[in-house]
């Protein structure tokens, strides 16, 4: 496999609001889309959703051509032998193993042996689940965050038995799908960004329990901080941006003060317990009233577009494009 023509037709396997955004993402890339409802409501659900992602994704010039140019290339099914065809299979199912089991038994008895097979997990192991097929070395993990269609990050996770050339190839068939991708060569519980933002997860609930900070101070801290940077850089790069030697030093006297725990810390706890979803019901770690989560979720989407725009004015590869561009002038000049 070699460039994004060798996979014409790419098979997503869930469709709930994530599937729905993956599945929009690869048909505004140019693939054929075959998705597959395991669940029947999501049948009815899926195109409405699609069909909004990309009539948005038009209006914000995300892409230049209208909705029907990129639905006409995709296919809407209960029927796992339709993936027939498809080189590369992406599963987006519910976070239980037996049900990913079950899906994977099916996505294998249709496709062909040289297929890839990818799940959008965030917390299973991908060396736990690559054992539940048949051929575990094509086995990989492809972790998106919500909406996939406008977020530049997507992980591309190696499990113990995946064969490292088809993770670098997947590496390489995501540069087309607009993303700036991790490959991560060693599987690892939570992969990278979770790690990192669990720990920071962890630590502004611990701040809240123990009466040092409000949930609302300490969401304002972190957009007006890390909020702030993180769209141009990593948390290595800011390092340097700002001194590493300051970071050395307050490391020390802080690093023995952080939560450390390892329960599911009672505020959260709580707030499930009670069914608690969030803005999804308008019950989470803040009050809402049925307009306020509508809105929440409204202003979300508006912002998801916004940051693609000031971040594609940002690439990763910015300053090597800025020296090049500098040694081009300097050229010129000396000509």
């Amino acid at each position: 496999m070699r460039n994004r023509n060798d996979v014409t037709s790419i098979g997503v396997v869930g469709l709930g609001l994530m599937g729905c955004s993956i599945a929009t993402c690869l048909l505004i890339a140019g693939h054929k889309v075959i998705a597959v409802a395991p669940i029947p409501a999501d049948l009815l659900l899926a195109k409405k959703r699609i069909t909004a992602h990309l009539k948005r994704s038009f209006k914000e010039k995300l892409v230049k051509k209208q909705s029907d140019h990129y639905l006409k290339n995709l296919i809407i099914t209960e029927n796992y032998t339709d993936l027939k065809k498809c080189k590369l299979v992406i599963e987006c199912t519910i976070e239980n193993i037996d049900i990913k089991k079950a899906v994977y038994k099916k996505i294998e008895n249709v496709i062909s042996p040289n297929a890839l097979m990818t799940s959008n997990t965030s917390a299973i192991p991908i060396s736990l689940l690559q054992e539940q097929t048949t051929r575990p070395g094509r086995f990989f993990g492809l972790h998106w965050a919500e909406p996939s269609h406008t977020t530049r990050f997507l992980e591309i996770i190696c499990g113990n038995k995946s064969d490292i050339k088809k993770g670098e190839y997947l590496y390489k068939l995501s540069r087309n799908w607009g993303k700036e991708p991790t490959l991560v060569r060693k599987d690892i519980r939570g992969f990278v960004t979770n790690r990192v933002m669990y720990a920071a997860y962890r630590e502004a609930i611990s701040l809240v329990e123990n009466g040092y900070a409000t949930v609302e101070d300490v969401d304002r801290a972190c957009r007006n901080n890390a909020g702030y940077w993180m769209t141009l850089v990593g948390v290595f790069r800011w390092m340097d941006l700002t001194g590493v030697p300051a970071y050395h030093t307050v490391m020390k006297d802080l690093f023995p003060t952080l939560n450390n725990g390892t329960e599911v810390p009672k505020l959260i706890d709580d707030i499930v317990k009670k069914g608690g979803r969030g803005v999804a019901n308008a019950h989470g770690f803040y009050k809402y009233t049925a307009e306020e989560a509508k809105l929440w979720e409204e202003t979300f989407t508006d912002f998801s577009y916004d940051i693609r725009a000031l971040g594609l004015k940002y690439p990763e590869n910015i300053v090597k494009k800025k020296i090049e561009a500098r040694k081009k002038l300097k050229a010129k000049k000396s000509i």
